[in-house]
């Protein structure tokens, strides 16, 4: 393989927009171009890159040579595009979640496994600076054991997915599939597979909309709070307060904070890079090492460690086993 990774972006929504500020920084990187029929995508895509925008995949591999896809597209449509990359022998990057339900989810790992190809699925707060902080704090345990975390993320519902996507269940799975996923992949990347696990939420239009989730890990506690129901204007907000032995560990509408034992408060520094591509967020610091991962591993020809196919088909799975006990309490 040569020095850069040539990549095809598959969908230049929100998420196409992040992840091309991310290549824009990446040195071993060629975008190629685009796939998305829509035109309004597809000229602004051409405007922000100089690069060519297709409406299949034949027509982009007739045009141009890549190693891998990027697929940003509704969960509805991941396990249609990750087997046509895979079956073309094309790595696959594939925003989270892996899919809709652990039928397609574990068709996807099948099929990349069989074709030789690598899947990786867009687990991005395992890569969040904060996130991963807190990780590392908890390995190396430097504050004692972990006693519980609390993990929040809330805002209002997404009004910038394209065609509004996300308002369809059957297509987004709700905020509790879409957004909170991220808190029950962290949860169990932190601490493993729950023994217990209980769920209340709330179901609207768009689905299970809001849930409040309780893991117990042995003598260890989490409680997961997330989801997309508040009014139009409310800030998006995600959050964690870990407690540990000898200290806590707090990001709750500031920077991450230490508190240690006999100590002053810390505060770690992390570099931020800012982003103009809308959505709840301003810095590129997740998506931009998460990316980065992926782009050194399939160059490397490395295995994939911190999310791999098999932690993203049990977080998607924790997540249904959430929605299930929502829908059973109503």
């Amino acid at each position: 393989m040569s020095a850069s990774l040539r990549i095809l972006l598959v969908g230049y929504g929100f998420m196409g927009r992040m992840h091309v500020g991310v290549y824009k920084q990446l040195p071993n990187v060629e975008l190629v171009g685009c796939i998305d029929p829509g035109p309004e995508s597809a000229k602004k895509f051409g405007e922000d890159t100089s690069r060519p925008v297709f409406s299949n995949l034949e027509d982009a591999a007739s045009a141009v040579q890549f190693d891998a896809i990027d697929v940003c597209l509704p969960t509805d449509m991941h396990r249609e595009w990750t087997e046509l990359a895979a079956k073309a022998g094309k790595h696959v990057f594939c925003e989270k979640p892996m899919s809709t339900s652990v039928e397609d989810a574990s068709a996807m790992a099948e099929t990349c496994k069989a074709a030789g190809v690598k899947l990786f699925i867009g687990h991005c707060i395992r890569f969040w600076p904060e996130y991963a902080y807190l990780k590392k704090l908890t390995v190396e345990g430097r504050l004692g054991e972990l006693k519980s975390i609390n993990l929040t993320r809330y805002g209002s519902f997404p009004k910038w997915a394209t065609k509004a996507w996300t308002s369809d269940p059957k297509r987004a799975g709700g905020g509790v599939l879409d957004m909170h996923i991220h808190d029950t992949d962290y949860a169990l990347y932190l601490l493993g597979k729950p023994d217990e696990m209980v769920s209340y939420g709330t179901i609207d239009q768009t689905g299970p909309s809001h849930v409040f989730t309780t893991m117990k890990f042995g003598s260890k506690i989490a409680h997961l709070e997330g989801g997309w129901n508040f009014p139009q204007g409310t800030p998006f907000k995600h959050s964690f307060r870990a407690v540990y032995e000898n200290g806590a560990a707090i990001m709750d509408g500031g920077p991450l904070t230490i508190y240690e034992e006999g100590k002053e408060p810390v505060q770690p520094e992390f570099a931020k890079m800012s982003t103009d591509g809308g959505g709840n967020i301003s810095d590129l610091g997740g998506y931009y090492h998460e990316l980065k991962y992926f782009v050194d591993h399939v160059l490397a020809n490395m295995p994939f460690e911190i999310v791999t196919p098999q932690t993203s088909l049990e977080s998607l799975a924790c997540v249904l086993e959430e929605i299930r006990q929502i829908r059973s309490k109503q």
